[in-house]
């Protein structure tokens, strides 16, 4: 089943429902009918407004380049003309079999007119919710390669100064030798003389001796 379909169903069902739950209410406390009557309107709006962010959230998730997402307006649109049209003749139905008061309208004009009223409750919060799903997830994305994009900075900073630093350790032991003994800097000028003389009497380390 496509995925307007699904939509327009389900928000439908969310207006009849409501409808009729309000008739059901107005009916047995009417001085509070105004009330009412806008605590349905917030419900049937947030209703779309979830299902909306749901798709802009998972839509931007799976296509992280805006313009490969896909097309929801027209999803939504087709959703919204679906449910709205739906919705009226369900609803008209409804009051026609049960003993509520659901609709004051004939069929003609909960298929029209109040039809178009609820397309638009059902699109427009869609609409605003889907691009702000998408506002949303596209934000944490940047800030997610912000962050990473500053840790490597930092950790090519930190391995320069550390190559740095070993450069300059190398450097000064080769210049200074590592092995010189520093408080005495001409102790490695000592003998580097490996056999003793040999005297020509066969004394060894001896001076010679004239005939």
């Amino acid at each position: 089943m496509n995925g307007w379909v699904v939509r327009g169903l389900g928000l439908a069902l969310v207006h009849v429902v409501v409808r009729t739950l309000l008739g059901a209410a107005v009916a047995q406390w009417p001085q509070q009918g105004g009330l009412m009557r806008w605590f349905s309107l917030v419900v049937v709006i947030i209703a779309a407004l979830l299902w909306g962010g749901f798709d802009g959230i998972r839509d931007r998730r799976a296509h992280r380049d805006p313009e490969d997402g896909a097309d929801l307006t027209m999803m939504w649109l087709k959703a919204a003309l679906l449910g709205g049209v739906l919705a009226g003749a369900v609803a008209w139905l409804v009051g026609l079999i049960l003993d509520i008061t659901v609709t004051d309208g004939s069929l003609l004009f909960e298929v029209t007119s109040g039809a178009a009223f609820t397309v638009l409750l059902i699109f427009i919060p869609a609409m605003i919710a889907v691009a702000l799903g998408r506002f949303l997830v596209g934000r944490e994305s940047e800030q997610a390669h912000d962050h990473s994009g500053a840790y490597a900075h930092n950790a090519d900073l930190q391995a320069e100064e550390d190559a740095a630093e070993n450069y300059e350790g190398a450097e000064w032991s080769y210049e200074h030798g590592a092995g010189r003994d520093q408080a005495n800097p001409e102790a490695d000028n000592t003998e580097t003389e490996v056999f003793a003389p040999v005297d020509p009497d066969g004394q060894r380390g001896g001076t010679h001796r004239s005939e």
